[in-house]
C-alpha cells in the first residue's frame, strides 16, 4: 500500500507505507535496547561520554515515537474541521525534532566543557567497544529511512537524527582509541564538541525549513 504525501517543493512523491512504519519499529527497538546497554556499561566504566551518548539516543528515540505518531495521524482523511486533513502534522513534529537535538547538542558542549577542566579516569576499551556497536545501530536503522528521506522532511529528520548519533558514536571511538595509547582523557571533550559543531550545521538547516513550512513560507 502506498501514499501520497505533499512535500515543501510543491511536488507529490509515493512513500512506502509499511516500509517506513516497519524501519521506524525496528529503530524504535534498537536503539532503546541500545539506550539501556550504554547506560549501564557507561556507569560501569565510568565513561561520562557514553553517559552522556545514550541521553542523546533516548532522546532521538523519543523523537521516532513522535515522528512515527505524527505519520500515522497525517493518513486520516480530512473533515470539516479539518479541510486540508492532518499532513502538516509532520512538517511540525520535524520542527520539534531539530528543536530536540539542538538542545541535545548543546547540553553535550556543555558536559565536554566541564571535562576539560577535570577530566575523569575512564575504561577506554570498554567505551570503544560500546561506541562501535553504536555506530553499526545508528547506521543501519538510519539505511532504513535513506530511500524515502528526500520524499518527507519528517523521514529526513528521523535520519538526520540517526546520523548524528553515528557521528557522535564515531567520535567517542576516536577519543577511546587515543585515551588507550596516550590517556590523554580530554580527547573525549575535544572530539565531542567539533562533532557537535558539525552536526549543529545540519540540525540548523532542518530546523530553518521545517519552520518555514509550518508557516507557509515560499521555499
Amino acid at each position: 500500500m502506498i501514499e501520497l504525501h505533499h512535500t515543501h517543493e510543491g511536488h507529490n512523491h509515493f512513500i512506502q507505507k509499511e516500509n517506513i512504519t516497519r524501519a521506524f519499529i525496528i529503530g524504535i527497538a534498537f536503539n532503546f535496547i541500545f539506550v539501556l546497554i550504554e547506560s549501564i556499561l557507561g556507569i560501569y566504566y565510568n565513561s561520562l561520554a557514553l553517559i552522556s551518548d545514550a541521553g542523546h539516543n533516548l532522546s532521538d528515540v523519543a523523537s521516532l515515537i513522535l515522528a512515527l505518531i505524527a505519520i500515522k495521524i497525517s493518513e486520516k482523511e480530512a473533515n470539516d474541521k479539518f479541510t486540508y486533513g492532518y499532513r502538516k502534522t509532520t512538517i511540525i513534529v520535524a520542527l520539534l525534532n531539530a528543536m530536540i537535538l539542538f538542545g541535545a547538542l548543546c547540553l553535550i558542549v556543555y558536559e565536554s566543557i566541564l571535562r576539560l577542566h577535570s577530566p575523569k579516569t575512564i575504561e577506554a576499551s570498554g567505551m570503544v567497544i560500546v561506541a562501535i556497536i553504536g555506530i553499526f545501530i545508528n547506521g543501519i536503522t538510519a539505511i532504513l529511512f535513506k530511500k524515502e528521506k528526500e520524499k518527507d522532511i519528517n523521514i529526513k529528520s528521523a535520519y538526520l537524527h540517526l546520523v548524528a548519533d553515528a557521528f557522535i558514536s564515531m567520535g567517542v571511538v576516536i577519543a577511546g582509541i587515543i585515551i588507550i595509547f596516550t590517556d590523554w582523557y580530554w580527547m573525549d571533550s575535544i572530539i565531542s564538541i567539533i562533532i557537535s559543531i558539525i552536526i549543529l550545521i545540519g540540525t540548523w538547516q532542518i530546523l530553518a525549513e521545517s519552520l518555514l513550512l509550518v508557516l507557509d513560507g515560499v521555499p
